[in-house]
């Protein structure tokens, strides 16, 4: 299949030998060497994409165009995987704008590639952030080689300050890993905060506290309602050292599991129990702990008991069916059948552990309309 494309032309005119016009007009997509794409220069980088909306652009043409930048990108490292995420976006938004299939070519151009659904929104994300970091100037091509592609993620997801110092620092030659995203915006999100008093700032400004240790404080107090904050600060300005900081921490955190908890089993909303005065008599007694953790196994059981349900469902329908085609000429499919009737009637049975120190476990399982 011929192309004609500016695409085309950008690899053509980096070719180590002189190419004619008329020569141009009729290179394939198979022409393309190896060798020529080694030798563009990775410091000048640019594709120009196919518009996925162009309804007078051929299919096939669409194809090759979007193979050959894929091509190209096999060989570069974070503006590589851009770039894939925007070709893919553009096959992508191709088969939306026809309104067709859906999404089933787009599965299968990246099955014909080994590509994975999941790899393949990854490189979307990454695009994505690039594009969005890039529309305001923030970045430009030599700034992005700064970043790892993870860095470059948690950038694009960052607060705006944190991101302008991010850039910054990659404006200045930087190296930037996920490591110094993550200490910027810890720091940001320690200095910026509302709950934190003066005094424990000022020993975050200098470095005499972590922020790897103040700053989940702080989202664990953005997690709770306003009026469990309270306690909590009260907490923090009462000792700003850093034992103190782990211990209202680790108790922010126990008070975020029991209200989540709390609204999500059963057993206590059919109850309406006063989860609040609950967890006030927990705190009066030194067992907020203990509190947070019978909620959150209980949640766990409930989960599981559901899963289990489902499950057995599963194999007591199966076997039911599978019973019906059995038969006289069938004795070992039947000896099959009965080895599993104690998963699949109604009283379940399990051994735990071996037959000397092991116990069996038996459930009973009854459904209620």
């Amino acid at each position: 299949m011929l192309i004609k494309s500016d695409f085309l032309r950008y690899l053509i005119e980096r070719l180590p030998v002189s190419v004619s016009e008329s020569v141009l007009e009729s290179i394939s997509v198979e022409s393309i060497t190896n060798e020529s794409l080694n030798n563009i220069d990775p410091t000048d980088f640019s594709l120009s994409l196919p518009d996925p909306n162009d309804e007078g652009l051929a299919e096939g043409q669409f194809l090759a165009e979007v193979d050959q930048a894929w091509q190209v990108c096999d060989r570069f490292d974070l503006q590589t995987d851009i770039w894939r995420g925007r070709i893919l976006r553009t096959v992508r938004d191709r088969e939306k704008a026809n309104g067709e299939g859906r999404g089933t070519g787009f599965l299968k151009w990246l099955q014909e590639r080994e590509i994975s659904k999941s790899q393949a929104y990854s490189w979307i994300q990454l695009a994505n952030s690039a594009d969005t970091l890039m529309a305001d100037g923030q970045l430009d091509a030599d700034d992005i080689r700064q970043f790892s592609k993870r860095a470059f993620l948690e950038t694009s997801q960052a607060a705006p300050e944190v991101q302008q110092l991010i850039v910054d620092a990659a404006r200045n030659g930087e190296k930037i890993t996920r490591r110094e995203v993550r200490q910027l915006s810890d720091e940001w999100t320690a200095m910026s905060s509302d709950h934190l008093p003066d005094d424990l700032k000022e020993k975050v400004a200098a470095h005499t506290i972590p922020t790897r240790y103040v700053a989940p404080l702080v989202r664990e107090i953005d997690k709770l309602p306003e009026a469990y904050q309270v306690p909590i600060k009260q907490a923090i300005a009462d000792g700003s050292d850093l034992d103190n900081i782990k211990l209202v921490t680790a108790d922010a955190q126990r008070l975020t599991k029991y209200l989540s908890n709390t609204s999500q089993v059963q057993a206590i909303t059919q109850r309406s129990v006063n989860i609040d005065l609950a967890l006030e008599e927990a705190l009066r007694i030194g067992c907020l702990k203990l509190a947070s953790d019978l909620v959150s196994q209980a949640s766990q059981l409930e989960q599981a008991i559901a899963k289990l349900y489902s499950t057995w469902k599963r194999v007591s329908m199966s076997a039911d069916q599978l019973y019906v085609e059995a038969g006289a000429s069938t004795p070992n499919l039947i000896d099959l059948l009965n080895s599993l009737d104690s998963l699949a009637s109604s009283n379940i049975a399990v051994q735990i552990g071996n037959d000397q120190s092991g116990r069996t476990i038996r459930l009973q399982i009854t459904e209620e309309s």
